[in-house]
């Protein structure tokens, strides 16, 4: 895992935060010059480290990654002097936080200095991009060349929205931004992005899109669907969708859950999910709920099961190159364990290990997370052979199953009933249908 400090914080694996916040009291006091505190229609919270680090430490995230909140300071120093704490608190954390720099974007060559310097000197972990400044979006031709020094460096790019330019403000006053405004910017720009193939012709960058893909899994598609009408219109070119989608990531922050998910996962794999949680937003306890609903449902979702580990960290883990080996769908699913247990029962105890068989498959599917199946079949040519098709998320899910007082009731309570067992473990042929199969059942 991240850093040298987990053995002494007592973590196992935990989460990885691809989606946190800091905001320096320098930060807050060159905005409150400029007169632009409310530029994003809402006050900006307190951040403290210390009290990061504690909500941290109650959730069970290992690591967070620290961006600049949005507004983005007018001056190129005060970008650097952000940059400069991001990168002293990184050191004095080891393995708690990594950071993204934030740029002047506005200024392209003021941009491509601070990344080199953030990337080279400040070993900054990525670089966070804001959608737009000063109406200046991204995509547009001008960024060109920051986004070959990015590609260059194999930048990770993690996006922010910010308040679109320009805007009408009464917008802001019935929907403030982040209600609405955000996703529609967010999606914007990724959509002004693949449209000009920069992420296809940008590669080596991996760009993370926040809040659950904003509406790019409603954009896509009719992006797609309205392409070649545009293309007779000549208003835009051949887009590589494939290659451009390839380069994209997705943190959760914000409103997820599995129906979220399944959306996201029609553009895109669960190799590419990310858990985020939009800290010092929103109140360290709703963030702790929030997380506990994520582990739980990731947990319960036969479709959603094999990926747990890789949304809440192996994914992050990978991305930020802390791993060499990238994680994928096939291993997770693949990490399963799938057996059809074949059992001969003496032909006088047939009624009562029925009864024992039934109640364990139950008990085991109703309370075991890690417990995907357990169906039991009977001959229809002989009643004393039983088949029972087994599977379980993972190796230490069928290790829990065998503790369980249920199935140790059903151990002991059929050992003398048994004549014959044998559990021959097998291994999926197509992972991919085996996917299909539990997305159909919804």
């Amino acid at each position: 895992m991240l850093g040298l400090m987990i053995a002494a914080n007592g973590f196992a694996q935990g989460v990885i935060d691809v989606h946190s916040h800091l905001i320096t009291p320098e930060f807050v006091s060159a905005l409150e010059s400029e007169g632009r505190l409310m530029d994003e229609g809402f006050p900006l919270p307190k951040y403290d480290v210390d009290n990061h680090l504690r909500w941290m430490d109650e959730a069970g995230v290992e690591t967070s990654v620290l961006t600049l909140a949005a507004p983005q300071p007018s001056s190129a120093e005060m970008v650097r002097q952000t940059n400069e704490v991001a990168a002293r608190i990184k050191k004095e954390h080891p393995g708690r936080f990594l950071f993204c720099a934030a740029l002047p974007q506005s200024d392209v060559s003021k941009s491509i200095e601070e990344a080199k310097y953030a990337l080279d000197v400040l070993k900054a972990d990525g670089i966070k991009l804001a959608t737009n400044i000063d109406g200046q979006y991204l995509g547009t031709p001008e960024l060109d060349t920051l986004f070959s020094v990015l590609n260059e460096r194999k930048a990770v790019v993690i996006l922010h929205p910010h308040r679109p330019e320009p805007v009408n403000r009464q917008v802001m006053q019935q929907t403030p931004l982040a209600m609405q405004e955000y996703l529609s910017e967010t999606t914007r720009a990724v959509s002004n992005m693949i449209s000009r193939n920069v992420l296809a012709r940008y590669n080596d960058i991996k760009v993370v899109v926040p809040h659950c893909g904003a509406y790019l899994p409603l954009a896509i598609p009719r992006m797609k669907s309205l392409t070649p009408v545009m293309q007779a219109n000549k208003m835009v070119g051949e887009i590589n969708y494939e290659a451009n989608l390839r380069t994209l990531y997705y943190d959760l922050a914000g409103a997820h859950s599995p129906e979220v998910i399944r959306m996201l996962l029609t553009i895109t794999t669960p190799d590419h999910l990310l858990y985020g949680s939009d800290y010092p937003y929103v109140a360290p306890q709703v963030l702790t709920q929030s997380l506990a609903r994520m582990k739980d449902y990731l947990s319960k979702e036969p479709d959603l099961a094999p990926f747990k580990e890789m949304i809440l960290w192996k994914n992050a883990k990978w991305l930020l190159g802390q791993t060499g080996e990238k994680p994928t769908a096939e291993h997770a699913v693949q990490n399963m364990i799938v057996r059809i247990a074949e059992i001969e029962v003496y032909p006088q105890y047939l009624k009562e290990y029925l009864a024992f068989a039934n109640e364990v498959d139950r008990l085991s599917v109703e309370r075991e997370p890690g417990v995907i199946c357990l169906y039991p079949m009977q001959s229809a040519e002989d009643s004393c052979q039983i088949r029972i098709l087994e599977i379980y998320a993972s190796e230490e899910a069928y290790q829990q199953h065998l503790k369980t007082d249920h199935f140790q009731k059903y151990k002991q309570g059929t050992l003398h009933m048994v004549k014959d067992l044998k559990l021959p473990t097998m291994k999926p042929l197509d992972p991919e249908t085996m996917k299909l199969i539990f997305n159909k059942q919804r």
